[in-house]
């Protein structure tokens, strides 16, 4: 129930939907509880014999409470139930805004599919605490506090005996609450492997289907699908024995009541319109109270929901912004780029020791550097902590001299174009995936020229207007890595990251593209890693990176004479080339 306490900070912008909504809520009960008085006075009337003009007021006036109570009774639900949609919709953008913050080790713990369901399901449960809950259970006691002291009016006696039942349920409510919220845990847990599963396997059902895996899938979801149903069924349970356990409780109370106040009436002590008046005002009581049961049990599976979600907001900023940022110096063409003894590891990972160890070298600004290496040696953990995807252990990333974690986020990935090594696009056209923000003035042309992406074009239905599948699966692999470099270079920024994002395309191609980055990054910085040393041999200089170090750099030509390991490397794909090209020839 702690964790229900962070939830107060959204209910305050609300504030006054809350208390007007609260205020009509005691409004309400006030007036449908003068129902039962009413029905006294025309039920005494009848049986006095005092004429039907007492019976007419009292139907006049149980119309207007009526009429009254039910508009503000309508006004309670529209106040309170729209007020928790918007707390709902809050919380929604603060844990999306704080989602696009985390550090991609967060992600590394937490699967997609596992954070979709904290962000829908469970928020969904702390919706109902913030708005249905919140009403029945202030409602109940409201009506608890108006109702007793009328019924204590009536008879103190039938009072505390209609109570004793009832006092049973505050004892239900612990002990099965306690029940309900272990159990609601545990059903949140499974919902979110369920949809990381289904997850997981939509977006691979290329793979899935390629290796006839259908089956196998179906069935790993079907045992998946069945532990959820267990563990509901597991929790209805419980509720099954709950709300019977409330009715029966408010049977025996009327029970007692009906035989206690027959005596009374038979005696002459309570009049028959008392007495009915006071079976009016157990039955208003007893209802809500079972309606409080539900709302107690919403605000079990509220708590648990949002501590998952507390969860999450908890996670640090591992990349956060500055506390003192720092600008750039004004740019003509490029930047410099500097790394100062450089140490990485992975977040999380400890064991798996440094990617990166001790790296130093500069990039002058309009320069371009090549980075290469075997799998695992380190390239893609460099470029990313120049972006900052994550910092580093130890040592300095520099950008013009000032280091990247002292400048503001906006302004230091607007001064990089990136590729990534894996292409991701959006489910929108080709052209608002390639200009992603950029202005619309005749750039996309521009820049598709240059990454071989406008050869592609005559081939698509609506051109740069056609809508692409998720992930941008209409597409060929070679397609999305040519939108990814038009994307970057729409950009229009000083320093340009290619990381290992030209593995999709042919030789020919890759060629085309190249000869086509050098004249669009004349002036600017560049830096290209690539497992193909065709792709950097007119690169400015080369790093050779062999497990985080670098072990070898200069021009190509320089590493050509020193036979180390870009020989090494460069001979390899040689000859792999050369058995390609006479596996292919006929016979």
């Amino acid at each position: 129930m702690r964790d229900l306490r962070s939830l107060l900070p959204y209910l305050t912008p609300y504030r006054r939907a809350y208390l007007g909504g609260l205020a009509l809520v005691v409004f309400s009960n006030f007036f449908t509880t003068l129902v039962p008085r009413f029905v006294e006075h025309a039920i005494d009337a009848l049986r006095s014999g005092a004429g039907f003009a007492p019976v007419q007021r009292a139907v006049l006036l149980l119309l207007v409470v009526s009429l009254v109570g039910g508009v503000a009774r309508y006004g309670m639900r529209e106040l309170l139930n729209s007020g928790s949609r918007r707390v709902e919709t809050d919380m929604r953008d603060q844990l999306y805004g704080h989602l696009q913050t985390m550090p991609a080790e967060f992600y590394d713990r937490y699967p997609t599919g596992d954070v979709m369901a904290r962000t829908t399901n469970d928020l969904l449960a702390v919706r109902m605490v913030a708005g249905p809950a919140l009403m029945y259970v202030v409602d109940t006691v409201t009506r608890a506090l108006i109702v007793i002291p009328a019924m204590m009016a009536v008879s103190p006696r039938l009072t505390a005996l209609a109570f004793i039942p009832l006092l049973g349920l505050p004892v239900a409510m612990v002990v099965l609450g306690q029940r309900v919220h272990r159990r609601t845990l545990s059903i949140q847990a499974q919902f979110s492997t369920l949809t990381s599963q289904a997850h997981e396997n939509l977006s691979g059902v290329r793979v899935v289907r390629a290796y006839r895996q259908e089956h196998a899938e179906a069935v790993e979801f079907e045992a998946m699908s069945a532990d959820y149903l267990a563990r509901n069924l597991h929790l209805a349970r419980v509720q099954g024995i709950f709300f019977p356990l409330l009715s029966l409780l408010g049977g025996l109370s009327g029970l007692a009541v009906l035989y206690a106040g027959g005596r009374q009436v038979m005696a002459g002590q309570v009049s028959v319109g008392a007495f009915v008046a006071f079976g009016v005002y157990l039955s208003m009581l007893v209802w809500p109270m079972i309606a409080l049961g539900w709302a107690f049990n919403l605000i079990q599976r509220g708590a648990a929901s949002m501590g998952r979600i507390n969860q999450l907001l908890a996670e640090p900023t591992a990349i956060a912004e500055p506390a003192a940022p720092v600008g750039l110096p004004p740019r003509h063409g490029g930047r410099d780029v500097e790394y100062r003894t450089v140490s990485f590891r992975y977040p999380g990972d400890p064991a798996r020791g440094y990617v990166l160890q001790d790296i130093s070298f500069r990039i002058e600004a309009g320069r371009s550097l090549a980075v290469v290496g075997a799998t695992g040696a380190g390239k893609s953990a460099l470029v990313d902590l120049l972006v900052r995807t994550y910092d580093v252990d130890r040592g300095e990333v520099l950008l013009d001299g000032v280091d990247v974690r002292t400048l503001p986020l906006g302004t230091l990935r607007r001064e990089i174009g990136f590729v990534p090594q894996e292409t991701f696009l959006f489910g929108e056209t080709l052209r608002e995936n390639v200009l992603l923000g950029a202005p619309d003035d005749g750039r996309l042309e521009r820049v598709s020229e240059v990454s071989q992406l406008a050869e592609a074009i005559p081939s698509l239905p609506d051109g740069y207007d056609t809508m692409l599948g998720e992930r941008g699966i209409n597409l060929s692999g070679g397609q999305k890595q040519r939108a990814a470099i038009a994307r970057a270079l729409a950009q229009d920024p000083p320093v340009f990251v290619l990381d290992d994002a030209l593995s999709a395309v042919d030789a020919q191609t890759e060629a085309r593209i190249l000869a086509g980055l050098r004249g669009a990054l004349a002036g600017r910085t560049s830096i290209i890693v690539s497992h193909r040393l065709a792709a950097v041999r007119d690169a400015d200089w080369i790093l050779v990176l062999d497990s985080g170090k670098i072990v070898e750099q200069g021009t190509h030509s320089d590493l050509i004479g020193a036979g180390g390991r870009y020989w090494e490397l460069l001979r390899r794909q040689q000859i792999e080339q050369e058995l390609e090209t006479a596996a292919s020839m006929p016979d």
